[in-house]
């Protein structure tokens, strides 16, 4: 599956901790959107999506939340929770997030601008797709 959890490198001192984020540094690939999901309704799914050539880069800044992924073989759930461990997301990949934590802040890097074109948002089109790639 073409999925990697990144470990940042948090600086600081006292002060409390900051992490730097750049484009082909600890960003593999130009950022081209940024978004961020919070203030969930308990029980629900965000995503429930494929993307046909965007990469992400997911980041639970705050709180936690879990991330299914399916590349249309192997299924595997990841928990984001530590600010400092990025979720890189290639495409070709179904992903659902879901099991927000109060509170919980999940922020999106993503190589490509919002291109509905470029989604598979019906699970067996999903399924289709990279049976055929």
């Amino acid at each position: 599956m073409q999925v990697d959890k990144v470990l940042f490198k948090s600086c600081g001192d006292n002060r409390g901790q900051l992490i730097a984020l750049e484009e082909f540094k600890e960003i593999p690939f130009s950022i081209k959107r940024v978004y961020y999901v919070y203030d969930t309704t308990q029980g629900v799914k965000r995503g429930c999506h494929a993307h046909k050539s965007l990469e992400q880069m997911l980041i639970c800044i705050h709180g936690s939340c879990k991330i299914l992924l399916d590349d249309g073989v192997e299924k595997e759930t990841v928990l984001l929770s530590d600010p400092r461990v990025g979720l890189h997301v290639t495409n070709r990949i179904w992903r659902e997030m879901f099991d927000f934590s109060p509170g919980a802040v999940l922020i999106v890097l993503a190589s490509k601008l919002y291109d509905e074109n470029d989604y598979i948002r019906d699970y067996v089109e999903f399924k289709k797709y990279v049976a055929a790639k």
